[in-house]
């Protein structure tokens, strides 16, 4: 993990130097840049698509970073001003000593949001067991894992340390299993679905596709399985927020009403609102999506990240052998704006 943060900084540093020679623009123009474009992330476009972003006076552009280390290296670049990702990179990128470090400003979400997907036909076959409830979920033995193959997700990235966090807690480790973790994210649906492993982890709209295929069948949520954690915050550099406070107050109330939104309507009504960001889908199967992640307690009533969240985080990237030293909350996070 050094070695690749070490990456991230010289990236940044070439990044810089190009930035440095471009126009300055209009500071209301923000480039947000997000870890991966899901349906887990649903308040945030809920906030775009009813336009409570232009009624904070913001013009506001969503990039996919697709992948935390490109979302952390454009933040700490310059080429986007706000970004949403796993808070464990801002704790790697402080404990490497960088200077203009980011800043956690909001959370927005509570529980994971990734599910474990079973291939299909081990469970037509009998390999695999799994009680179907009268909800559509499943009642699974996590013990099935051992001795599978399962593809999993980056070494030291959020999706991959919950879900091992979640197999100490049942008592099973990485090791039962053989764990494939060199495929890039966004492509782990693809390559199960061409047959590549037993089992998958995979967010939304991902896990409903390959359901949809008949290729895997969801047998339980991680969200559910590791309670809450502090899954994915809002974040900028700690110069930006001091020289733009007006601008983070703003995009934190606009982000603010998308969570009001998706916590006080159906899941139906969400679809509806959010069903231009995904294209290819229906209401009907985002409707299906909004509410299994409704259902969990996916989201925040408010966008406070508290400080037992964040030591939590921190145990478990400990856990996961990822963390070099402690971080100071009072250093990575404020909640001067969500207050």
């Amino acid at each position: 993990m050094r070695k690749r943060i070490g990456i991230v900084l010289c990236l940044v540093l070439c990044a810089l130097a190009l930035t440095g020679c471009k126009e300055e623009k209009d500071k209301n123009k923000i480039v947000l840049n997000e870890v991966a474009h899901s349906i887990f992330y649903a308040p945030q476009y809920v906030a775009y698509e009813l336009g409570y972003f232009e009624d904070e006076g913001l013009d506001v552009t969503i990039v996919n970073g697709a992948g935390a280390d490109n979302t952390m290296t454009a933040v700490l670049a310059g080429e986007a001003e706000i970004g949403f990702m796993g808070s464990e990179q801002s704790i790697f990128v402080y404990n490497q000593g960088a200077e203009d470090y980011v800043v956690n400003f909001a959370q927005l979400t509570q529980r994971a949001g990734n599910f474990l997907v079973v291939r299909s036909e081990l469970l037509e076959n009998g390999s695999v067991q799994a009680k179907k409830n009268a909800d559509g979920t499943y009642e699974f033995d996590w013990n099935q894992l051992k001795g599978k193959t399962v593809v999993g997700g980056r070494k030291g990235g959020m999706p991959q340390m919950v879900f091992e966090y979640i197999l100490k807690q049942k008592g099973i480790a990485a090791s039962d299993m053989e764990m494939i973790q060199n495929i890039d994210f966004g492509l782990t649906g693809q390559a199960f679905a061409a047959g590549t492993g037993d089992f998958t982890v995979e967010f939304e709209p991902a896990a409903s596709s390959l359901e949809a295929e008949g290729v895997g069948t969801v047998v339980a949520s991680c969200g559910v399985e590791s309670g809450y954690v502090p899954y994915t915050a809002y974040c900028a550099r700690g110069s930006y927020i001091k020289e733009n406070p007006e601008i983070i107050e703003a995009f934190t109330r606009a982000i603010q009403k998308g969570l009001d939104y998706v916590n006080s309507h159906t899941p139906a009504e969400i679809a509806e609102v959010i069903l231009p960001q995904f294209e290819g889908y229906t209401v009907e199967q985002l409707t299906v999506i909004v509410e299994r992640y409704q259902v969990q307690d996916t989201w925040k009533e408010n966008l406070v990240f508290e400080k037992e969240s964040f030591e939590l985080l921190q145990d478990i990237l400990d856990e996961a052998g990822e963390l070099e030293k402690r971080a100071p909350y009072e250093e990575l996070v404020t909640t001067e704006y969500v207050k």
